[in-house]
């Protein structure tokens, strides 16, 4: 057992660990060519093991391609890094006035650490799309889709029931007992190309019967992920679908096929009727922005942007309307959102807001305040005992 504790707190494990940090992030930056950034953090940052290929457009890649470095990911690391700074700490430091600052130095640290983990788990990003004039309730990410099931027979709102993707998979078996169906995933496209046999004679043979599918003939054929930083994968899902009273067909679902773009696929359970989409993950937000205006200033004789501002209203229920303005490097928190002028479209008039909910956004600060507090209470500390012996020196 004292081994192992002298292992954990050992400066050599520290160095190490650093050392597989400076890797972790050379290759995992590498790789950001390949993967784009979010499913570069995805893979290095935020697993406990990362795995980096040899590039094959690299020199020797056709031969090389084989080779596959396995690096310790970010978790994994940061709780060796957490372990290893508090053993080290409990066996080294003796409590000391003197050494106060180095002790609060050391607490800004561990909270720095954790609040990785809990950026990692707890942040959520998405967009929200607002034309001018137009209100949004909602904002939604490309990076993740869910299979829902609506039924807006009610007036006033809209009953939702959401599977995620990552239930989606293939030969998964769902049951949705509150829509009295269970589903089977017979296929589950991260990307995909549709065609219909019309266009395409030659493609393979469409596998949905009912639905938007069966009448147009369409096809999926799966691709490659794109996951460059502008990539949107087309995701496609062929589902059977079965109630109390039987099978209800084999449909195809995609994210591309959405309630903007395509008529709805509808189907009757137990006298009720549902709409069933494969859409983009959405975030329901407890109030609506509306878009009162956007501002896109430009350098005068100019293309260069000098400034994108969106003149909003927040419509909560209940409460009467608020006036805010959000532009570059002003976001607008409100509702434990935080929403920062990302881009726009429609020639100027429709806005795109960067919707970020992190509940654990102060915990950085306090972790940086910690350490900044500590760095000068010790500098403080070898200051007035450096001035003292030297005040006294010059006496004698």
């Amino acid at each position: 057992m004292k081994s192992l504790y002298r292992f954990l707190s050992s400066l050599k494990l520290t160095v190490v660990l650093l050392a597989f940090s400076i890797l972790l992030v050379f290759f995992g930056t590498l790789d950001q060519v390949h993967y784009g950034i979010h499913e570069a953090q995805r893979r290095y940052f935020e697993s406990f093991l990362a795995l980096w290929q040899y590039p094959s457009e690299w020199f020797g890649g056709l031969q090389l391609s084989w080779f596959k470095l396995p690096l310790p990911g970010g978790f994994t690391l940061g709780i060796l890094l957490l372990v290893n700074l508090c053993c080290a700490h409990f066996r080294y430091f003796r409590l000391s006035w003197k050494r106060s600052g180095i002790a609060i130095t050391h607490l800004g640290v561990v909270v720095l650490l954790v609040s990785g983990f809990l950026v990692s788990w707890l942040q959520e990003e998405s967009q929200m799309w607002i034309d001018e004039g137009g209100q949004s309730n909602y904002a939604e990410t490309h990076l993740d889709n869910e299979l829902v099931f609506i039924d807006r027979s009610n007036p006033d709102y809209d009953e939702v029931v959401s599977i995620p993707q990552s239930l989606l998979r293939d030969g998964a078996h769902i049951e949705l007992p509150q829509l009295g169906l269970s589903l089977n995933v017979v296929d589950f496209m991260l990307n995909a190309g549709l065609g219909t046999k019309m266009q395409n004679p030659n493609g393979p043979t469409p596998r949905a019967d009912r639905g938007a599918a069966a009448r147009m003939g369409l096809f999926a054929v799966e691709k490659a992920p794109d996951y460059s930083d502008k990539g949107i994968n087309t995701t496609t899902a062929i589902i059977e679908l079965e109630g109390a009273e039987g099978p209800l067909g084999t449909w195809l679902v995609s994210n591309v096929m959405d309630e903007h773009r395509f008529p709805p696929q509808t189907l009757e359970v137990g006298g009720r009727t549902y709409e069933v989409y494969l859409r983009f993950k959405r975030t329901y937000l407890p109030f609506s922005l509306e878009l009162k205006k956007f501002t896109h200033d430009k350098y005068p004789g100019t293309d260069i942007p000098k400034n994108f501002a969106s003149d909003v209203r927040i419509l909560t229920p209940g409460e009467s309307p608020q006036p805010a303005l959000i532009y570059m490097n002003h976001p607008l928190r409100h509702g434990g959102f935080t929403f920062y002028q990302a881009s726009f479209g429609k020639q100027d008039t429709a806005s795109m807001l960067q919707v970020v909910r992190n509940p654990s956004w102060l915990v950085p600060y306090l972790a940086v305040t910690l350490v900044g507090i500590g760095m000068c209470i010790q500098f403080l500390i070898h200051l007035v005992r450096f001035t003292t012996r030297r005040s006294a020196q010059s006496r004698s």
